[in-house]
């Protein structure tokens, strides 16, 4: 065991630095190397889309799990620089006739909202709420491992292993309560009727509900940099502007972190997989696309429902068969008529970003548009079935097709920002069924969203991988050295 292990980080996204940070405030001798101009991949923010005074997130904006992250956490990123802000509303989804869902940041006043179906929200929701951090410690990391939270594994897991919409059905009266959960679910860029969506929408919901859905001051781009200042004040050393293709060309580690997807791996030279894993990486499927539409706008959305102006994440399908309809016709290779929209408002909690509006719609896997304008004329008529007249607020438009995202950020594969499909046994077990899934072989490990616990800005892919290669390095006294140095 040398004095100073050193590790080389490929892929600067928010992983990667994630892992970085923990490695390098373990005591090793840490190298990121990015191919980029800057560090921070899809968590990065701009203001040269819309020029000065405007800020545009690039990639990811709105962050329920950043805030809730135990990795952010431990890392004390609100201590270097950090700052959350919250709309008085975390999410709204409006139906047709004018009548709004909101999820509000605590479960009384949400379940007040929802009238009828007050109770039925609160007996569902009540158990993840009360619990929220001991559900995070059981989900945010794998699966195949004994549950730090056993009794709240199960009490989550039954109505958890449900389609969001059959759940919705089997305990909501109401298509505004219904919707609510379902718009959550599909945070998994899947249809709500697709198994396992009930724990996307329980999960999302009971963050919203007791850690909010938040915007990060100044943009995401804030985040990015929080971590930098933790990576500065260990000593790790930026390498950007350099693509990596041959794992032979890095300098000699201990450790080699990889935050890229299964299909990038196969193709980097210098990486001398075993035969199983190359099986395992080649069975992976990446999943549906989104496209990026971005507004500035003279005025806020004129939304028919005031008070949906004052949320700041809004989801557009309109009622649960709509939108599992679009997403049906997304996963069969078909552009819907009315794509699920996903918009924020961050200008609702941080005035500072300027009169922008951020949105995507699901589309499917690398899709290319028909003609010019295709989903961007799709997302203005989703969002004006809610808010008539928002064509007319609309300053400028800026897109992003999915071959763009993933020229941009090329962990994007064919515009899929979740790493890799969230269906079927990719839901639970990223990249494969392993005991250890961040460990690649000896020396080699995984920090991407293809790993455990999955896409979103909370970093603990980065985590687990760092944690995996100092208890590999530190043999028989890693895992308690690990755990104490980690804090988690």
């Amino acid at each position: 065991m040398t004095a100073q292990p050193r590790a080389n980080i490929v892929g600067g996204g928010v992983n990667g630095l994630t892992a970085a940070a923990f490695l390098a405030r373990a005591g090793w001798e840490v190298h990121i190397f990015e191919r980029g101009a800057r560090v921070g991949g899809a968590a990065t923010s701009s203001q040269e889309v819309f020029g000065a005074g405007t800020v545009v997130d690039l990639g990811a904006a709105g962050h329920p799990f950043g805030v809730a992250s135990p990795a952010f956490r431990a890392l004390d990123l609100e201590g270097h620089g950090l700052r959350w802000l919250r709309a008085p509303y975390e999410m709204a989804h409006p139906l047709e006739g004018g009548e709004a869902a909101l999820l509000a940041g605590n479960l009384a006043d949400t379940a007040e909202l929802l009238g009828r179906d007050s109770r039925a929200w609160t007996r569902l929701h009540r158990p993840v709420v009360e619990h929220i951090d001991q559900h995070l410690d059981n989900f945010l990391g794998p699966i195949l491992r004994w549950p730090r939270h056993p009794r709240r594994m199960v009490q989550f897991g039954l109505p958890g292993l449900a389609s969001a919409r059959a759940l919705g059905k089997a305990t909501l009266a109401t298509e505004r309560a219904r919707a609510l959960l379902a718009g959550s679910a599909v945070h998994a860029i899947a249809s709500p009727a697709t198994p396992l969506t009930g724990a996307f929408g329980l999960l999302f919901g009971g963050l919203g509900q007791t850690r909010g859905w938040p915007v990060a001051e100044g943009g995401t781009q804030a985040i990015v940099d929080s971590v930098v200042r933790v990576l500065a004040r260990y000593g790790a050393q930026l390498h950007t502007g350099v693509e990596v293709s041959d794992l032979r060309e890095l300098p000699a580690a201990e450790a080699t972190v990889l935050n890229l997807t299964p299909r990038q791996i196969l193709d980097l030279q210098g990486v001398d997989l075993p035969p199983a894993k190359t099986r395992q990486l080649k069975r992976w499927r990446y999943g549906p696309a989104t496209y990026k539409v971005d507004f500035l706008l003279k005025e806020p959305v004129p939304w028919a429902d005031a008070k949906v102006g004052q949320a700041g994440t809004v989801h557009l399908g309109g009622s649960v068969d709509e939108i599992v309809h679009a997403e049906d016709e997304v996963k069969a290779g078909r552009m819907p008529e009315r794509p699920f929209v996903m918009a924020c408002q961050q200008y609702v909690a941080d005035p500072s970003r300027g009169l922008t509006l951020w949105t995507y719609a699901h589309v499917p896997h690398g899709f290319v548009e028909a003609y010019p304008g295709h989903v961007r004329e799709a997302v203005i008529k989703q969002i004006e079935r809610f808010a008539p007249g928002f064509r007319d607020v609309i300053k400028a438009t800026h897109e992003t097709a999915p071959a763009q995202l993933e020229a941009w950020n090329p962990n994007l594969i064919g515009g899929d920002i979740a790493g890799g499909a969230m269906v079927g046994k990719q839901v639970l077990m990223r990249p494969g069924i392993a005991l250890r899934p961040h460990r690649i072989k000896a020396g080699l490990y995984l920090a991407s969203s293809s790993s455990p616990p999955g896409a979103g800005v909370h970093g603990m892919p980065g985590y687990w991988a760092a944690r995996a290669a100092i208890q590999e390095h530190e043999s028989g006294a890693g895992a308690f050295v690990a755990k104490r140095r980690f804090g988690l």
